[in-house]
């Protein structure tokens, strides 16, 4: 039986040729090693152990569990579960549908992502980033900043309802470009037809990809490379010239600063020469006050693109009626091409040194005068076109808000941010309630860590977190917010004590670690690297297969992995769960007759 990284970097290599067709890829899920790294890779997330439509969660996967699924993919009566649709709120206050698979059908999905992440990574174009080995938001903001400067236009990209309105033959025709294998298809046009229950009726799917779906992400993406491929080709046929046309009044001054310079070499009296001097002088600082090129020049334009998820901004530097012309010919394409529809209201057209939104950061072009000295001690603009990458204030203030740690309060008609007690916490101990302020004061660092304003508004969240903090933890022991303060602080930190696990006092510290800028990542050798695969050894699989049973201790016996869905919290009155924890691990492989007695002690 070959192995999953030999099968995925055979696939892997032949990605970037574009005449290249991919036959037999249904086989590779006849592969148990296959199933196995997609069950070391699924495992650990906590909504596997919500029960699909089927009523199963991944608690209970054996070797014989996995080899039924492969002996139904053979004979191809497999068919997956439709999925148990749910809600999720989104930012906007509406919610979100997602669909929660069977674990089965998740097993399978790993692998087909897998297969179809080999196939597709080397193909896509560099102005995607979502959902991508070695591709994050930062890599798509990065690039903004790269390839976006001097952009005197943005158009901000809104896909209605993309991942509800993917058309299922478009994408079966898409995937049949590089794919010769009707098995194959097959089975992801089972999954793209597989339906949902909502409130315990059975809904037929007609567009879409399954929204909480493992090949969503990926499905998306080959879906919407027909569009990066034509973004690139429209570009190359949009930009002109190699570089923008001189400023005329910026070149007189040069060529008068040029003659005074020649002047005075020649001159021999030293009256003249501090006169021609004070002239020159004038000249010079004419010549910073002007810009070197023309702002606008019909001769020179560029167009850059790029893409994260259903997201996507274009920094233009031409006109506004060229931006006007690619917003109409970008709508026809997705209407006639993949019959989705751009949205009129919130496809923008920006100007540049106003704010686009993508991503969550304020997008602009800076505009400045100032001068500073290169290497070669020439004065320069270095600070004029520069993207800049802010953090919205309203960001902050609406995370605020939502934690319910601050209220807006008008005195004197002006808007203060106060601090306030988030009760709901208090029913925690004072160490969770100090590593859950932390964990989102970090989290909205680490996001926005590369903002040019973070260090302002990062600060200002930090502090009005920081009084939340002492304010619930006050309201929790009855006292005042100084004497929490007195009580806690450790030279300048706020150091909460608690019992480890071996009974010993140690302390969890408030997050105070400043919120200094980080410059993004400049390193580009993502777009460059090949896709070479190094998967996680399958540990859970190896555990099974020794068919030995963790907690009697039995041998030569079938076995199964019971698994829960955290360690936090669970009761210690059991065998099993005390092993669980010695060995701190949600899994054990444990026999059927322990497996039972689990089972029916849990009921």
């Amino acid at each position: 039986m070959r192995n999953p990284e030999t099968i995925l970097n055979s696939l892997s290599a032949h990605s970037k040729d574009v005449h290249y067709k991919y036959e037999r890829l249904y086989r590779i899920l006849f592969n148990e090693q296959m199933f196995y790294v997609a069950y070391q890779s699924i495992y650990a997330k906590p909504g596997n152990m919500t029960p699909g439509s089927d009523g199963k969660t991944i608690d209970g996967m054996s070797v014989d569990r996995i080899g039924h699924l492969i002996a139904a993919l053979k004979d191809e009566s497999y068919m997956p579960t439709p999925a148990r649709r749910v809600y999720i709120p989104k930012k906007n206050g509406k919610k979100r549908p997602l669909g929660i698979p069977s674990i089965e059908d998740k097993m399978v999905q790993e692998v087909v992502r897998l297969i179809l992440e080999a196939v597709y990574e080397g193909h896509f174009e560099n102005s995607s980033h979502g959902f991508r080995p070695r591709r994050s938001c930062h890599t798509a903001l990065r690039s903004i900043q790269t390839l976006f400067t001097g952009a005197n236009w943005f158009i901000e990209g809104d896909i209605k309802g993309f991942f509800d309105n993917i058309d299922h033959h478009i994408l079966i025709e898409t995937l049949r470009e590089r794919i010769s294998d009707e098995r194959f298809l097959r089975l992801i046009w089972k999954f793209l037809k597989a339906g949902y229950i909502e409130d315990f009726t059975f809904h037929k799917t007609y567009s879409g990809t399954p929204q909480g779906g493992i090949i969503s992400p990926i499905l998306a993406n080959i879906y919407l490379d027909k569009f990066d491929k034509y973004m690139r080709e429209y570009a190359e046929s949009f930009d002109k010239g190699k570089k923008k046309r001189e400023n005329p009044l910026h070149a007189s001054y040069s060529r008068k600063a040029v003659r005074l310079r020649k002047t005075i070499r020649n001159a021999t009296d030293e009256d003249t020469k501090r006169e021609l001097l004070t002239q020159l002088k004038e000249v010079e600082a004419k010549t910073r006050r002007v810009p070197a090129s023309m702002a606008m020049d019909s001769n020179y334009k560029r167009l850059k693109y790029i893409r994260y998820a259903d997201d996507f901004l274009i920094g233009v530097i031409g006109s506004k009626a060229d931006c006007a012309k690619m917003k109409e010919n970008f709508t026809i394409f997705m209407r006639d091409k993949l019959k989705l529809e751009l949205s009129e209201e919130k496809t923008l057209i920006t100007n540049a040194q106003d704010s686009a939104k993508f991503l969550g950061y304020e997008i602009s072009v800076r505009k400045s005068e100032a001068m500073k000295r290169n290497k070669l001690g020439w004065l320069k603009r270095p600070f004029s076109g520069r993207i800049i990458l802010a953090l919205p204030i309203a960001s902050v203030q609406k995370k605020l808000l939502e934690l319910k740690a601050m209220e807006l309060r008008v005195i004197n008609g002006k808007e203060i941010w106060y601090a306030m007690p988030r009760n709901y916490l208090t029913k925690e101990d004072p160490a969770t309630i100090c590593a859950r302020y932390t964990t989102e004061i970090r989290g909205l660092y680490q996001y926005y860590r590369i903002a040019d304003n973070i260090s302002f508004a990062g600060s200002k969240f930090g502090y009005i977190m920081r009084y939340s903090f002492c304010k619930t933890l006050a309201k929790k022991l009855n006292s005042s917010t100084a004497k929490v303060i007195r009580k806690y602080r450790r030279d300048h930190d706020l150091a909460i004590p608690y019992q480890a696990k071996k009974g010993e006092t140690k302390f969890r510290i408030l997050y105070n670690d400043g919120f200094a800028r980080q410059e993004p990542d400049k390193d580009a050798t993502c777009d460059n690297l090949p896709n070479t695969f190094v998967l996680p050894f399958p540990t859970l699989a190896e555990r099974l297969m020794e068919h030995k049973c963790e907690l009697c201790g039995a041998t030569n016996v079938k076995t199964v992995m019971y698994q829960v869905r955290k360690l936090k919290g669970i009761n210690t009155d059991t065998e099993w769960h005390r092993l669980m924890i010695k060995k701190w691990r949600k899994t054990l492989a444990v026999c059927k007759h322990c497996n039972a007695n689990i089972h029916a002690h849990d009921k």
